[in-house]
């Protein structure tokens, strides 16, 4: 049997993909007797992959708000998210959902936080903004506390905060999943990791915390990225028509 009819008869059968093609057809050279390199490289003979101008249209991704009607979370829906965490390993993903809400910490930033940036003796966090942002030092409040000493005493040699099961950085995808998970389970829709940081925004604003603070505490460059949220507190408008 020639090489090219063995080829043909694994793509029949979808044993092979595109981009392992050249690699199968030099590694059948060691099974079939006689073909020459040429017949080994030939991708003529390739049945699917073939170059067309045909034009596809590419699926785009639907917008935000086609998925929610607001991209921050409330104080109630936070809560039901922490009681529904679960699985293997429910302290860590509290402690995940804790420091995204209470820091306003980014995907890149849970996963990249380190112990050598938590003061567990005078309770505070150095926090290390990415895209540019500012660097801040928050203070801790006991139950993230708690949460980050239990995570310390359950590594030998503990470096990053969140690891996953092999011992490695967990990654942002995992963060995501959790998320979302705990809250399918609290009965939201399409929660995402930033919605915590949004309503660490909004509950800061609501509070009567000064723009310039809110804009130091989530590590804005620009206080206009931070104008949103002020712009959306409805505690500003208490009272406005009461006699």
């Amino acid at each position: 049997m020639s090489i090219r009819k063995v080829t043909a008869f694994h793509f029949d059968r979808h044993v092979l993909s595109p981009s392992c093609w050249t690699s199968h057809k030099i590694a059948l050279l060691r099974k079939v007797e006689g073909p020459s390199m040429a017949e080994v490289l030939d991708f003529t003979a390739c049945p699917i992959g073939t170059p067309t101008d045909v034009k596809r249209k590419v699926p785009q991704r639907r917008r935000n708000k086609d998925y929610r009607t607001r991209e921050y979370l409330t104080e109630d829906e936070v809560n039901r998210m922490l009681a529904c965490v679960s699985g293997r390993y429910p302290k860590r993903d509290k402690l995940i959902t804790l420091a995204a809400y209470r820091h306003g910490l980014r995907v890149s930033e849970l996963t990249a936080l380190r112990f050598s940036e938590v003061d567990l003796k005078n309770a505070r966090l150095h926090v290390r903004r990415l895209k540019n942002g500012l660097d801040s030092t928050h203070p801790l409040q006991g139950d993230v506390l708690r949460l980050l000493r239990a995570a310390q005493r359950a590594q030998d040699y503990p470096e990053y905060v969140f690891l996953s099961e092999r011992g490695a950085p967990l990654t942002g995808s995992s963060v995501r999943y959790m998320v979302r998970k705990a809250g399918d389970k609290a009965g939201l829709t399409a929660v995402h990791p930033h919605q915590l940081r949004h309503r660490c925004g909004y509950y800061l604003a609501n509070k009567g915390v000064d723009t310039r603070a809110i804009q130091e505490y989530l590590g804005h460059r620009s206080i206009t990225h931070t104008n949103k949220y002020t712009q959306l507190a409805a505690n500003r408008f208490v009272g406005l028509w009461d006699n």
